[in-house]
């Protein structure tokens, strides 16, 4: 490849502009070997004389260089298509900042074209693309692919697999978005991010007025960042998808948040005069720690009682280290001390406290947010093996417990050299690439259906394909068998065929006769969900919960059959994602505010 090709190369994969003639749609992108880099070439006819010009065909760097005769402050007679002869002044145009007239020739990107306006004054940068055009000209560059630790090496340590964002790769992918008037991307977050005006910043290089504008919706940006669902969510309803991949919200939603902390420039919103009320808020996840800080800004004094050692709830024991680094989870949560908001740790609210004596304590209203974290089994024979652990007990050790850190940490964990894990979602997949880092040499992810039915992430799913788990689809457990001594050494399996969509829009899985099998492991982790845990009902009688033991909602915003009671997150919904529990907890926040100023008695 010559340098002139490798140049035209560079200046396709990095977006930047090829150049046409408006005239005869001849290409003006020419290589000067004395620059070794591709111009737009032009010929410029100043005071009768002729030279070339060249013109840098980047958007974002004007830069041009005549010959000869342009000098300084000049006005060109003429500025022609050295193929075609034919001018390209507008002489009804005028630059906007100097008035002098313009020309024109057309750039595109791939499939993009717009008109590209310049000044004729030598010494002006004036230089016009509409901001729409413009808009359409960057979005046509691909999606920015986010660094990652290659799969051979991180599947045996624990560091966070993507590196997310530099600079440049953020302002490139926020240069992608389309501006539109109605932004779906908005309307696609459950916490009304300002999704375009947090990009535009980005775009203009301000990262960290980025996210403090995403942080007046959202208090965990880094966190949410990194593990939402955006693909389901607001990058659904981007509108680059219809055409191309979406804009890389979540991505870029990490690099602001990241660059903020990790440059110490963090500005929390401004806290309101106190109010003298008192809120207990029950669980530090993340429904619990975004009522936290909506109330803590509006001036509420604001306690967050959390059963275990630590502050995060399932962001810490549920979401292992490679995909959430719990000092981020550690950064977040200490900016909302900064807001005053205190935590009560290893305080089991239905043991050590009820609901009553929350009152009696004098907290003027309670919001529980204990999520869905009992462990969930199929009741299947042989559940009662050694080393047939739940998704729940296994992650808590390995993440919460730090048994990966081991010695430092000596934490029991049960470990396997041939691993299952049942089940298809996230925590499945963290399940599984849990196993191969604490020393596994397989492990499989067995589920009932395909897989374009499973739940999962497609991030996650094709890093866990990346690492070398495997998939067993169409098969479901129905025992497990042991050895003398009750370890798991087998899991029977029945093949499935897929039938009719069930209740959750999902194609039903249907058991084939004569259709078992058995896998030889020594370690199954069951990952088929997670209930409420009953220790909080113990202290709440007349807590109301609906058929499969969720706390029962009366209103929207979370009301429950309890005065001055609020209820969100998994503890409502049943095991979702954590944006979906910070929504809720808006709401909540919103209603509970409003109940509590106005001094109002009345309930449900």
């Amino acid at each position: 490849m010559t340098v002139a090709e490798a140049e035209l190369v560079t200046l396709e994969q990095e977006g930047d502009l090829a150049s046409f003639c408006p005239h005869c749609h001849a290409g003006l992108d020419v290589y000067d070997a004395c620059t070794r880099r591709v111009w737009i070439g032009l010929t410029v006819q100043v005071s009768g004389e002729t030279c070339e010009l060249l013109i840098n065909p980047r958007l974002d760097a004007f830069e041009r260089v005549c010959s000869s005769c342009w000098n300084e402050g000049d006005l060109a007679e003429d500025v022609v298509c050295p193929h075609c002869r034919a001018s390209l002044v507008e002489p009804d145009r005028l630059c906007t900042e100097c008035d002098a007239p313009v020309f024109s020739l057309e750039v595109s990107v791939r499939t993009r074209v717009a008109p590209l306006s310049l000044c004729t004054r030598a010494g002006c940068r004036w230089h016009g693309v509409s901001t729409q055009a413009a808009a359409k000209i960057k979005s046509a560059a691909p999606r920015q692919k986010k660094p990652e630790q290659d799969a051979v090496l991180r599947v045996r340590n624990f560091a966070e697999v993507s590196y997310g964002y530099d600079g440049e790769q953020a302002v490139a992918e926020a240069s992608r978005c389309r501006k539109c008037k109605k932004p779906g991307c908005v309307d696609g977050c459950p916490v009304a991010v300002d999704i375009p005006g947090f990009v535009a910043l980005i775009a203009k290089g301000e990262f960290a007025p980025a996210a403090q504008l995403i942080r007046r919706r959202n208090a965990l940006p880094a966190i949410c960042g990194r593990v939402c669902p955006q693909d389901e969510q607001c990058e659904r309803e981007c509108l680059l998808a219809k055409t191309s991949e979406p804009l890389a919200i979540g991505a870029l939603e990490r690099f602001a948040a990241d660059f903020e902390r990790e440059t110490d420039q963090v500005k929390l919103p401004r806290r309101a005069a106190r109010t003298g009320r008192r809120v207990a808020v029950v669980g530090s996840g993340p429904a619990g720690l975004t009522l936290a800080a909506d109330l803590g800004v509006q001036g509420y004094s604001v306690t967050i009682f959390e059963a275990l050692h630590k502050a995060g709830g399932v962001l810490v024991y549920g979401i292992p280290e490679f995909r959430l680094p719990k000092h981020v989870v550690e950064a977040e949560t200490g900016n909302l001390r900064r807001l005053g908001v205190k935590f009560e740790l290893n305080s089991i609210v239905g043991k050590l406290y009820g609901l009553d004596e929350l009152f009696d304590l004098g907290y003027d209203a309670v919001y529980v947010a204990t999520g869905a974290g009992l462990p969930g089994f199929m009741g299947l024979p042989g559940e009662n093996l050694c080393n047939v652990v739940s998704a729940n007990e296994y992650l808590t050790r390995v993440n919460l417990m730090k048994a990966y850190l081991f010695p430092e940490y000596d934490t029991p964990a049960p470990k396997g050299t041939r691993v299952a894990v049942v089940g298809g979602g996230n925590v499945a997949m963290d399940c599984a690439r849990t196993a191969l880092r604490m020393g596994a040499r397989e492990a499989t992810i067995v589920y009932r259906r395909t897989r374009e039915e499973m739940p999962a992430r497609e991030e996650e799913i094709e890093h866990a394909e990346q690492e070398g788990v495997r998939f067993h689809y169409l098969a479901g457990p129905v025992r497990y068998v042991g050895d003398e001594q009750h370890w798991v050494r087998q899991m029977q399996c029945v093949r499935m065929k897929i039938g009719e969509p069930d209740e959750s829009g999902r194609r039903r899985p249907i058991p084939m006769l004569n259709s078992t099998f058995l896998m030889e492991l020594d370690m199954v982790v069951v990952a088929v969900g997670a209930g409420p845990n009953k220790v909080l009902f113990e202290g709440a009688p007349g807590l109301e919960r609906n058929a499969r033991g969720y706390i029962r909602s009366f209103s929207e915003s979370g009301r429950t059959s309890v005065p001055k009671v609020w209820a969100g997150g998994d503890i409502v919904t049943g095991a979702a994602t954590v944006i979906l529990a910070m929504g809720a907890a808006r709401k909540a926040a919103d209603d509970m505010h409003a109940y509590l100023s106005e001094g109002r008695t009345d309930w449900v």
